[in-house]
């Protein structure tokens, strides 16, 4: 059997903040899948290993290992974390070589006997059907593009019908729910997207759920106006929420809007927290992360949240800001670009390691989810890199 590689950039520029050197790009979502899950489903196998150096010693329950770039020794398939492929499933023909996608190379089959060197554009391609990613903000690109069939996907598989009391605009085959909670007055509008509620999920009087819309396993959905949005395992959300990716483990309980944002893992939105995300002038959104301007081409973009990123009761963000991994926002109107692990907004001053390890460790025990030496190691290499000049 072919062994499965995840293939990380060289070195992730900053148009992946805030999320390069704290996590592998192959672990965030893109659509309602990890990009991992989305080539592992596409290939039918798991990982062996992702290659790549910016976030070594990451360790994350269900994640593949990390290990050096090198030389790998067929038969393997090496694919890029970059792309993100459809749920097409991909049989590659015994000549294929490379994966290719409108002419770029974002994967590559190695024979047995062969070895693999560097990434190349020599050998029989199978074309295959998916999303470039070019940074953390095309993850608001993937639920336009990608959501919509992953919710789909699940149309046929068993579910328990549609919840008493609820009221569905649209066809009732599209709500989903998989063994969720669903209070009497829950409004399902599926016209422009499936709604999949996953085991354990809850789903309280007084929401509205506007397809496609994905909930991870035992996510909280406490009352608002949610769409085109999906939700990783464990999440608690409340107000209204726009084409917005929560990696998992998130927390946002109370009131406010939160729209074409991305939050990774363990982010808490404090009651009232606002992400702007069209521009006043509503022309492109440019991101600014340490002095580097970068294009989107996006003309709705909200904030990009790092993993245990915190803000306070109130907060309001522009349009287009990054906040960066650990960062705890407050005070002061937030600017652009929020350092890691920034105490406040301006990171003029800065968390230090064992106040943020404390409080990490509270985090996850909310969740019943053990603070392990492992984890405890690969949140102190996070914390070094952040800090690092």
């Amino acid at each position: 059997m072919s062994a499965l590689y995840l293939l990380e950039p060289d070195a992730p520029g900053p148009e992946w903040a805030p999320f390069a050197g704290v996590r592998p790009i192959a672990e965030v979502r893109a659509g309602a899948w990890l990009v991992r899950e989305r080539w592992e489903a596409a290939l039918q196998t798991d990982t062996a290993a992702t290659i790549g150096a910016h976030a070594e010693g990451f360790h994350e329950a269900g994640a593949a290992p990390i290990v050096a770039p090198g030389r790998v020794s067929g038969p393997a398939t090496l694919v890029a974390s970059t792309f993100a492929p459809s749920g097409a499933r991909i049989a590659p023909a015994p000549d294929v070589r490379r994966f290719t996608h409108r002419g770029a190379t974002v994967g590559w089959v190695v024979a047995a006997g062969e070895v693999w060197e560097r990434p190349h554009r020599d050998g029989v391609a199978l074309e295959v059907e998916g999303l470039p990613l070019r940074g953390a903000f095309d993850l608001v690109t993937a639920l336009e593009v990608l959501l919509p069939g992953d919710c789909a996907d699940f149309l046929g598989a068993s579910a328990s019908g549609i919840p008493e009391g609820s009221l569905v605009l649209g066809d009732p085959a599209w709500v989903i729910s998989r063994g969720a909670a669903v209070e009497p007055g829950v409004v399902f509008d599926v016209r422009n997207g499936a709604v999949v509620l996953q085991e354990g999920v809850e789903v309280r009087h007084g929401t509205r759920l506007e397809g496609p819309v994905f909930a991870g396993a035992n996510t909280k959905i406490h009352g608002g106006f949610i769409r085109g949005s999906a939700f990783g395992p464990e999440c608690r959300v409340h107000g209204e929420v726009a084409a917005t990716v929560f990696f998992g483990f998130d927390n946002k309980s109370h009131d406010g809007f939160v729209g074409h944002s991305v939050l990774g893992p363990w982010v808490n939105l404090g009651a009232g927290t606002i992400t702007s995300n069209l521009k006043n002038t509503y022309g492109p959104v440019r991101l600014e992360v340490r002095g580097t301007r970068i294009e989107t081409g996006r003309l709705n973009l909200g904030t990009l949240f790092g993993d245990h990123a915190k803000t306070a009761v109130g907060t309001m963000f522009s349009t287009g800001t990054v906040v960066s991994a650990g960062a705890n926002v407050f005070g002061e109107a937030a600017p652009k670009y929020v350092p890691p692990f920034a105490w406040g907004s301006t990171g003029r001053e800065r968390l230090n390691e064992e106040g943020f390890l404390r409080v990490a460790e509270r985090v996850l025990g909310r969740r019943n989810v053990a603070f392990t030496a492992a984890q405890r190691t690969s949140l102190q290499r996070m914390y070094a890199r952040g800090i690092s000049p």
